[in-house]
């Protein structure tokens, strides 16, 4: 069994975080094939918005995945979250899932509470994520309000700093919320921490997506457990 993972960033620390994840779900066997171009994500942080030189260059990751012989593709970056929506269609017609990383994830925020802050060191991760939590309160059934935390200046930091940079942001908000959602897998490092310090449930998006991309080779056939 072989599965695409697609970044436009990474760190160390995620890309262990992930392929920990997915061997947990999917047996340490698994054949790992990592695609990575960070131009999709600088491009769309510039505009502003996921452009489509920046959604082609995603799709092209998707289908060079689908060449090299990968079973499902899990897309790890929520800014462009959307794009790989748009081609869903395709991916039920060449049999070869894409999961997004953090739609479980907003699915499970709904669930959990009513009042969700949303953590992101990017404006084009924030709005996409936002998209999807109201996209699954409406397919809930359930009224939610929505509070922003742009952690700005976070992202590129080292561990120390971004923590730090985490635990000030999520002071602000955690009277507001009842759940804090982290819309980059970046951040997962911080979950544990930020929940016990606040006493909030915090959710980031690696293992929701390792264990939806086991739902979906299930639902394919090509595991059985």
């Amino acid at each position: 069994m072989k599965v695409g993972l697609v970044y436009t960033s990474t760190t160390p620390e995620l890309i262990e975080l992930v392929e920990r994840e997915v061997k947990s779900q999917l047996g340490e066997d698994v054949e790992l094939y990592s695609l990575q171009d960070a131009s999709v994500l600088s491009e769309t942080r510039e505009a502003g918005y996921v452009t489509k030189s920046a959604a082609a260059k995603l799709i092209s990751m998707f289908m060079n995945a689908v060449v090299e012989g990968c079973d499902a593709i899990l897309n790890l970056c929520s800014s462009v979250g959307e794009a790989a929506d748009s081609v869903q269609n395709v991916a039920d017609y060449i049999g070869v899932p894409i999961v997004r990383v953090d739609e479980e994830m907003c699915r499970e925020a709904v669930r959990k509470g009513v009042r969700i802050g949303v953590m992101a060191t990017l404006p084009t991760t924030l709005e996409p994520t936002k998209n999807t939590i109201k996209r699954m309160s409406r397919q809930c059934g359930k009224k939610i309000e929505l509070t922003d935390c742009l952690v700005e200046g976070a992202f590129g930091l080292n561990q120390d700093e971004f923590k730090a940079r985490m635990e000030r942001s999520a002071g602000e908000i955690a009277d507001k919320v009842d759940v804090i959602v982290f819309a980059q897998g970046s951040m997962a490092y911080c979950e544990e921490y930020i929940a016990d310090r606040y006493n909030k449930v915090v959710l980031s998006s690696p293992r929701f997506g390792a264990a939806e991309l086991k739902k979906a080779l299930i639902k394919k056939g090509t595991i059985s457990f």
